[in-house]
């Protein structure tokens, strides 16, 4: 099922979403590729290759998670919800996104308060721990990055990426995934859908390439 913003606003987000998310899974193909070229052709070994296919993988993964959750990609079971009439399945969908919410709130919670101190910001207790100057161990320091050495690692120069930068992924993430299940319990609530998920994913996208088949013949 394509999902299709109303709003030009929202057509734009949905762009940036997309085109954000297609760009991380291009660059761990181009990083991992150059790594596998470089250690079988060369006899050599980037050393920042791994870690940085990690972070970008970390990254993919939780802004994947919340898009997926606004265009109802995720998969689920609704065999249950089938069988209940409009009300009841909106009263079940509702309880689903309020435990979804509890959840990716208390995960929303514990990544604040651990990626914080990387970036010398207060934790939700007020506890504040100056660790700006932890690094990462490979990734090297970007250049055009250069100007938050004064006011985050007082004036020292870093050798590797400071962790607050690829750790932002946590909070980020994991705000945008509390921001889109209120977005969808406000739909459910107001009655423009009845589900979390889309159902019947399957048949729906047979039914997409039988008409894009029908077209094209």
């Amino acid at each position: 099922m394509h999902y299709e913003p109303k709003s030009k606003l929202g057509r734009v987000i949905n762009e940036i979403e997309e085109t954000l998310i297609a760009g991380i899974l291009g660059l761990m193909a181009v990083v991992t590729f150059a790594n596998v070229v470089a250690r079988y052709v060369f006899n050599s070994n980037i050393l920042w290759a791994l870690e940085t296919t990690a972070v970008l993988f970390a990254w993919l993964v939780l802004l994947g998670a919340s898009y997926c959750v606004k265009t109802r990609a995720h998969l689920g079971v609704d065999v249950v919800l089938n069988l209940l009439s409009p009300g009841p399945r909106r009263l079940l969908s509702l309880l689903a996104v309020g435990a979804c919410l509890a959840f990716s709130v208390l995960l929303l919670i514990g990544s604040w308060n651990y990626w914080a101190p990387f970036a010398a910001l207060p934790m939700l207790d007020g506890t504040l721990k100056d660790q700006a100057w932890y690094e990462v161990n490979d990734i090297p320091m970007l250049d055009f990055l250069r100007f938050i050495e004064g006011p985050m690692n007082q004036g020292e120069a870093y050798e590797k990426l400071p962790r607050f930068i690829p750790y932002a992924a946590l909070p980020l993430g994991l705000f945008l995934l509390t921001f889109r299940f209120l977005q969808v319990g406000w739909r459910v609530l107001t009655g423009q859908q009845d589900t979390i998920i889309a159902s019947h994913e399957a048949e729906d996208l047979m039914e997409e390439v039988a008409a894009e088949a029908k077209k094209e013949g």
